[in-house]
């Protein structure tokens, strides 16, 4: 499967700038979930999507090409290390036209979108950033989408793949409400940069990631705020009409931000645990294995679909799974492929081999500090100070373990055990 992620992957673009760059493929994996999911855990299949729209930018000299969710874009230009230094110093610009933008406007939408979805939006104001997922009702995440109105519309910024879907989607929901959905990727492109400011009056769309500051009415299965690896991590979506996407990086080119891939980008993602709905998540995911109740959920706001699963995961605990952030043996140099089965180390008395298998990765990236690291989503059983190995063409990779999600599987302000009525999650009273 190509996935982008080690140096052998990607591909040169090596004529002038102006030489056309043919059509490329991404790749979307996943059974039993909504079109295009990331990598599904035990899936053999996959389905190859060809990118929407393939971005001027690739014409570059030295671009190689993105892969999977990222194609259509650039995976970086020519000197990686570099690239993901000049974004963390705040000073650089991705090219992310392969997202897409779905637009909601009419009076109804705010309270319309609040009603099916994750999250408090009955009230936003324009020019504010948040986030919000469509759940199945069975409390699995189909869709998930960057939010901001601008007074007039509401923006979803959306993985590329599910930007038709989720429109689709949303247009059956309208029912006789005074809405009106349309897929507008084909007339916008997002523009990646390293701020965390919102966007102003007079300015294009603007969505300021969230992450990983708990919103009201969130909540946290991972360190605090304050504590949090992401906290550092500045990161906004700005929309411009894809017709004047080349000018409008060229203009921040010309304000010394150079133009950095998207190794650069996914590598700071994963250095920040930011879980990404098309790696992280599969058919099976609900948003408190992956911390996403952070930012993305909701959990006073009303009745919505899904809503009764997050509400018992929530009072209970104990997801199935939980992301954790793997720091990966580098002197082989090998990488694994997302997807790639995590397994405990069996017991060294017998030699140390690979035992059970526990989970799989979802992401990987080659971070200028850390070296090789990747995330990965595992059973919340496995021991958070087990050895794990991480399966790779031509061997397997020693991996150590960062907790993203407390094995335990309790949130920060879970309420109290009562007794009977939450039985086996503390003592029962006294008779």
């Amino acid at each position: 499967m190509t996935t982008g992620t080690g140096p052998e992957l990607g591909q040169a673009v090596t004529g002038t700038p102006d030489t056309p760059l043919a059509e490329g493929a991404g790749t979307l994996t996943g059974s039993g979930g909504a079109v295009g999911h990331g990598i599904t855990e035990g899936d053999e299949t996959a389905v190859v999507v060809p990118p929407r729209h393939t971005s001027p930018l690739l014409r570059r000299r030295g671009a190689v090409a993105g892969a999977g969710p990222d194609a259509g874009v650039a995976w970086h230009y020519g000197d990686p290390t570099a690239e993901q230094r000049a974004l963390t110093r705040g000073g650089a610009v991705v090219d992310q036209s392969h997202l897409g933008v779905v637009r909601v406007a009419g009076p109804d939408r705010l309270t319309w979108l609040h009603s099916i979805t994750s999250q408090h939006l009955t009230d936003l104001a324009p020019r504010t950033s948040t986030e919000l997922l469509v759940l199945s009702p069975q409390g699995h995440v189909e869709h998930a989408a960057g939010v901001v109105d601008d007074g007039e519309a509401t923006w979803l910024i959306a993985e590329g793949a599910h930007a038709p879907t989720l429109a689709a989607w949303l247009d059956r929901m309208r029912f006789t409400l005074r809405v009106e959905v349309a897929d507008v990727t084909d007339d916008w492109a997002a523009i990646g940069e390293p701020l965390s400011a919102e966007g102003v009056e007079g300015e294009p769309i603007t969505w300021r990631d969230p992450w990983p500051h708990t919103a009201p009415g969130g909540t946290r299965y991972g360190p605090d705020d304050a504590q949090h690896p992401g906290l550092d991590r500045a990161w906004r979506l700005v929309l411009v009409p894809r017709a004047e996407l080349a000018d409008a990086v060229a203009a921040r080119e010309a304000a010394g931000w150079p133009l950095v891939g998207t190794w650069a980008s996914e590598a700071v993602r994963v250095e920040a645990w930011r879980p990404r709905l098309g790696r992280e998540v599969d058919h099976r995911s609900i948003p408190h294995e992956l911390d996403w109740l952070r930012t993305a959920v909701h959990l006073v706001k009303g009745c919505y679909r899904g809503q009764e699963t997050v509400a018992r995961v929530h009072n209970l605990g104990r997801p199935p799974r939980r992301l954790v952030m793997l720091h990966l043996d580098g002197s082989g140099h090998l990488l694994p492929e997302p997807g790639a089965e995590v397994r405990e180390l069996g017991d060294l008395a017998s030699g140390g081999e690979a035992g059970r298998a526990v989970g799989h990765v979802t992401s990987v990236a080659r971070h200028h500090e850390l070296g090789p690291v990747a995330l990965a989503v595992v059973k919340r059983s496995t021991p958070v100070d087990a050895t794990l190995v991480v399966d790779c063409d031509g061997g397997a990779v020693a991996a150590g373990q960062e907790v993203v999600v407390a094995g335990e599987g309790v949130s920060a302000d879970r309420p109290a055990a009562r007794g009977p009525l939450t039985r086996g999650l503390g003592q029962r009273p006294s008779l």
